[in-house]
């Protein structure tokens, strides 16, 4: 075992010094060798330390399961931080440490290099473990149950985040200071004050269940003038919004929605550049290996390795297998280029290491395959759009834009619906009011009945949503009691 670990630390090593050969940037790498059980619960995780919740120990038990049955099998985890952490399974040959050290690496590049992950933590680690804390002071507080219950609630719209609040924040600096004069601060025809909560586009929102609002009973003209909409504009982050201004939160539930919202902003950009970001390093684990000394043995070994992890499915997309075909495609296309490409784009041919390189910082799945998957390659990897036809799944589409525009589409916001605050004080009694961003794609009406409900326990008064099915617009209510369905 000794030995073996020995000769793990020299491979990986060379591993290292050939991955800078390449010209990958990655930051510090650690690596520790896990066993099964560990490992799995791990990836159940999402992380190695994290608040514990009952979905957790599902999908832990969904995937130990499969590997004690040979179904499938985690060969390693990474951890999109600064140092890189990287896991091993107990049990790996040392070929197969091999290449997932180089995939690791491979993996470690995009993290540090990609545009998406600009704005992520590199100290999640950290700030996971700190929440989880937190959080089991506050079930030794307020009772597991309770603690678990409202997880049930924010877990079941943790997706509904806005990704690019950067964005937002940097704006919202730049908030009109009329604001710091409108009845928060006080109203200058009565003279009455009101605590400013909150400094921002939506601080009057303190105010829906005091209809007072200011103070003054709503009497005077400025207060009734200044009355607007909540929020002005469509507010796609959900959890931001219940966060600041769902009334009867406590902080303790506040502070478990922050941590919920900021997780889910750490995994997004891992979920909108799955495909890139496996075939990355598919792309370079390949290259890799191929460069460092291999026995007979192991050269077979690790072909197999190889072929399995990037083995096209039938019947749902392998992402590594997708990711390192357009890659390699834009390499040879970018190194060869065709006489309609050089007199068209300027290529001079040899550049497509460099623009590979470029692809990988730029680009998330979406433009990635907007981009560069084009008719050659959807024809050879025969590519097609399947859908349910009655009680049978049959193949609708080949042609190749069709294709690629659906696989496009179906990454829009990482496949979960666009659903926005239209209106928090609907019916002007404090009433949420969200819409679904239709687009030619139903919601789940089951899945859509079971979660109203947990909205209405985050906002705490009657929460509506307009989407569209069978092609006609329908309000769901959920009032405290039932849900109601309406067509509009």
């Amino acid at each position: 075992m000794a030995d073996e670990l020995q000769l793990l630390e020299e491979a990986i090593e060379k591993i290292i010094a050939k991955a800078k050969e390449f010209n990958l940037d990655f930051y510090d790498m650690y690596f520790e060798i896990c066993p099964a059980d560990i490992l799995y619960t791990f990836g159940a995780y999402g992380m190695p330390t994290r608040f514990s919740h009952w979905t957790f120990g599902k999908a832990y038990h969904k995937m130990k399961t499969q590997y004690d049955y040979n179904l499938s099998r985690i060969y390693e985890m990474v951890i999109n931080s600064d140092p890189c952490y990287a896991f091993l399974l107990e049990g790996n040959s040392l070929v197969q440490n091999k290449m997932v050290v180089a995939h690791v690496l491979g993996h470690c590049d995009f993290f540090k290099n990609n545009a998406r992950f600009k704005h992520t933590s590199r100290y999640m680690v950290e700030s996971m473990a700190n929440a989880a804390e937190r959080i089991r002071g506050y079930e030794f507080k307020y009772g597991r149950e309770r603690v678990e219950s409202f997880l049930d609630s924010v877990i079941s719209i943790q997706e509904h985040i806005n990704p690019y609040q950067y964005i937002k924040e940097g704006n919202s600096k730049k908030t009109d200071k009329k604001h710091k004069n409108n009845c928060g601060g006080g109203c200058d025809s009565c003279g009455s004050h009101k605590h400013n909560y909150e400094d921002s586009p939506y601080e009057d929102l303190w105010s829906l269940d005091n209809k007072e609002g200011c103070g003054c009973g709503g009497k005077c003209k400025k207060e009734q003038q200044s009355y607007k909409k909540f929020p002005e504009q469509p507010e796609k982050d959900l959890l931001f919004f219940l966060m600041h201004y769902a009334k009867d939160l406590e902080d303790w539930q506040r502070d478990i929605i922050s941590v919920i919202r900021e997780e889910m902003l750490y995994f997004w950009p891992q979920m909108e550049t799955k495909i890139m970001n496996e075939g990355w390093a598919s792309y370079w684990h390949s290259r890799i290996m191929r460069e460092i000394d291999l026995d007979e043995a192991e050269a077979i070994e690790f072909a197999k390795m190889h072929a399995g992890v990037i083995m096209p499915s039938k019947t749902s997309l392998n992402p590594y297998h997708l990711g390192l075909k357009i890659f390699e495609d834009i390499e040879k296309r970018w190194n060869e280029p065709s006489d309609e490409e050089k007199e068209r784009f300027g290529r001079q041919g040899g550049e497509g290491r460099q623009k590979i390189f470029e692809v990988r910082e730029m680009e998330n799945d979406q433009s990635f395959l907007r981009n560069y998957l084009t008719k050659e390659l959807v024809e050879e990897l025969d590519l097609y759009v399947f859908r349910r036809v009655g009680y049978d799944w049959k193949i609708t589409d080949k042609n190749w834009e069709t294709v690629r525009d659906t696989l496009v589409n179906n990454l829009t916001n990482c496949g979960f619906p666009i659903i926005v605050v239209e209106d928090a004080d609907f019916s002007k009694r404090g009433e949420l009011y969200l819409k679904h961003c239709y687009e030619d794609l139903e919601l789940d009406v089951f899945y859509l009945e079971k979660t109203l409900p947990y909205v209405y326990k985050l906002w705490g008064r009657q929460v509506h949503l307009e989407t569209i099915i069978d092609n006609k617009p329908v309000l769901f209510t959920f009032n405290g009691e039932k849900s109601i369905k309406k067509f509009l």
